[in-house]
């Protein structure tokens, strides 16, 4: 074995490495001038990540409709419709340009969606279902807090 292999071995690693960092990461992302961290995607991915916040919004409105109304089924298919499952529709080109963070928000906010579903179902109480929709909200505070989308020129 000559004494390169092991020094190109270690090169390649660490591309790897580099790889793994920036797509599972750091994603695609700057400063931008209000402070937020900019995440640059394209029109396609962009229209995607709006819609997922659209669907959250809407989610929301309808499981206040439902708490209002003492309508328990209304809050559990609500929350149901945007938990874990609509995670799915999001492609792994997209995933390699959120940072984790955001990731990470994203994730927990689908996952109390799924636990609003499950108690509204399991308790039947509304009173606690909006303290669980008070608190989710707070992940939709932070992440609007501190990301913003820009779109790139190109459709990567």
């Amino acid at each position: 074995m000559s004494k390169k292999c092991p020094i190109i071995i270690a090169f390649l690693l660490l591309i790897i490495a580099g790889g793994i960092y920036k797509f599972i990461f750091q994603g695609s992302v700057s400063e931008s001038t209000d402070g937020r961290i900019a995440i640059h995607i394209n029109g396609g991915e962009r229209d995607l990540v709006l819609g997922e916040m659209r669907m959250f919004l809407e989610s929301v409105q309808k499981i206040t409709i439902g708490v209002n109304e003492g309508d328990m089924k209304l809050v559990a298919e609500s929350a149901r419709t945007v938990g874990k499952a609509a995670q799915a529709a999001v492609p792994g080109t997209l995933m390699g340009k959120l940072p984790v963070e955001f990731k990470t928000l994203g994730f927990d906010t689908h996952s109390k969606f799924d636990e609003l579903a499950l108690h509204a179902e399991q308790l039947g109480d509304p009173e606690h279902s909006l303290r669980q929709l008070s608190e989710l909200m707070n992940n939709c505070v932070a992440c609007h807090a501190a990301y913003k989308i820009e779109m790139t020129s190109s459709r990567l």
